[in-house]
């Protein structure tokens, strides 16, 4: 049986996730860095098993990226939780329409 890290996601979180990224040096050597991916969580899919995805979008220079993350990946190094919004839905693509936003969960 294998251990669920993140069990506790859902969209609505803003998240950075740190992830490991291999790229080449023009010296032709592989080397292997963190990258820190920070945005809304729009969606998760396959719920509790170790084939479920998070999907992360955020806006970089005015275009918006989404990226979509396994969750038991090796690769993915930790996800924080930097703040949680008010949702009443499990897929938020109505995000992507720029003029729609949350409301930040009151604690």
């Amino acid at each position: 049986m294998t251990e669920l890290k993140y069990e506790n996601l859902k969209p609505g979180m803003t998240v950075r996730v740190h992830h490991k990224i291999k790229e080449q040096t023009p010296k032709g050597e592989w080397k292997e860095r963190i990258q820190i991916f920070e945005g809304i969580v729009l969606a998760r899919k396959h719920g509790q098993e170790i084939g479920s995805t998070i999907t992360v979008r955020r806006i970089a220079e005015g275009v918006g990226v989404e990226k979509i993350f396994p969750l038991h990946s090796p690769l993915i190094v930790k996800i924080d939780v930097v703040k949680e919004a008010h949702t009443r839905r499990a897929k938020l693509y109505f995000l992507r329409d720029p003029h729609k936003k949350l409301r930040e969960k009151k604690k």
